[in-house]
């Protein structure tokens, strides 16, 4: 390592100011804080000194996902296997699963981190560690068979439209993942929904067994095939179903979660309130009670679809979500019945999770606009007893 720094310290002259290489200086100070600590400090002025900056947040992350990545990536192969009805060991099952998830990686990295880098060149700004962690995010809440420059088209919308056009990582309003989702799902529905497009493989058609589907638990629940069994409950917690490359185990994303609410990177209120958001939901449901999916046992809608990881990893991002401490418990809140109630009510869109986040990110500046209004008018009433009291 010391000879990489050395290295940079050797041609970090020709990139500053009145070097040859002076217009690739964002470039280069990408590169150089990927690798070290930044030498930048604080000199003057009243400052909030902490151990935790961007890039190490966005690592802390990037490691909080992992389990579901390897897991999905190991599902991915063992699906394709069920499908075809052959058995394979490990190695074989996650070499498969390999192959099809490192292409979109890199897909979703080439063309994110391209964006990222020519758009600081033309500003003149730094480049942000920001999609360091959406670049993974984004094949994660993809299903493996889906066209890989679809995946590089749905990552250029959500990088310019979801971030750049409103200043870069920071200023955005909804969370870049979920609106790269959003583009193939409204732009390719075909590509997003059904049963064939879970399993990698299985849209082609060739080889599969008799009577392999390819159905998602939700896609069953829509339907009405229902209750499901204790076998079947059991399976969808551990994530050996089909679905997107990193929704499906809920016990990998818990892991993940933990890690996040024990560094303080991940907010422990939002994603309590959206698991107590959609298991009343849930409850309501059930005493309504008009059809299969309304008997559905409330605690089955925290395992099922997207709703584990858009709990864990999409409503608290530190961005779009609502930031203080009120607003929080009311902003995962409303995600967790919204994702509910669309699932339930609207057949068309059974993974409710993105529309609802993508819905409270609209309206999180709205909620801790009232929440901070709310407390400065009791400190005020306070404030008017005491002066009466005087």
């Amino acid at each position: 390592m010391k000879a990489t720094q050395n290295f940079f310290d050797k041609i970090r002259p020709d990139f500053e100011k009145g070097g040859r290489l002076h217009f690739l200086h964002s470039t280069f100070e990408a590169f150089e804080s990927l690798l070290f600590v930044p030498k930048t400090v604080t000199s003057s002025g009243c400052h909030v000194r902490d151990a935790i900056d961007l890039k190490r947040t966005m690592t802390v992350v990037i490691v909080a996902l992992m389990p579901a990545l390897l897991f999905g990536t190991w599902n991915v192969g063992f699906q394709h296997y069920l499908s075809v009805g052959r058995e394979a060991g490990f190695w074989s099952i996650f070499l498969y699963g390999l192959g099809k998830v490192l292409p979109m990686l890199a897909v979703s990295y080439i063309v994110g981190l391209g964006i990222e880098f020519a758009s600081a060149q033309i500003r003149g700004h730094e480049v942000n560690e920001g999609f360091l962690v959406s670049g993974i995010l984004i094949p994660m809440v993809m299903p493996p068979d889906v066209p890989l420059w679809m995946l590089a088209l749905a990552t250029a919308f959500a990088v310019v439209i979801g971030k750049e056009v409103f200043g870069g990582t920071g200023m955005n309003i909804f969370n870049p993942a979920l609106l790269a989702r959003a583009f193939i799902f409204f732009s390719y529905p075909s590509h997003i929904s059904g049963d064939a497009i879970w399993v990698a493989g299985l849209s082609g058609g060739t080889g599969v067994v008799d009577g392999f589907s390819g159905a998602t638990p939700l896609a069953k629940a829509m339907v009405g095939r229902l209750p499901f069994s204790a076998m079947e409950v059991e399976k969808i917690f551990w994530g050996l179903i089909p679905g997107s490359i990193g929704e499906t185990s809920t016990a990998a994303i818990l892991l993940g979660a933990a890690l996040l609410v024990f560094t303080g990177v991940g907010s422990a209120r939002i994603m309590l309130s959206v698991v107590a958001g959609g298991y009343l939901a849930g409850l309501l449901f059930n005493a309504v009670g008009a059809n299969a999916y309304m008997n559905l046992p409330a605690y089955q809608h925290l395992i099922m679809g997207g709703f584990a990881f858009g709990a864990v990893f999409m409503a608290t991002d530190p961005v779009t979500a609502a930031q203080t401490k009120s607003g929080k418990w009311i902003y995962g809140f409303l995600i967790g019945v919204m994702a509910v109630v669309i699932r339930v009510l609207n057949p068309a869109y059974p993974e409710g999770m993105m529309l609802a986040i993508l819905l409270m990110n609209a309206f999180a500046p709205l909620i801790d606009h009232c929440v901070v209004q709310a407390n400065m008018n009791r400190r005020l009433k306070r404030a008017r007893q005491a002066a009466q009291k005087v």
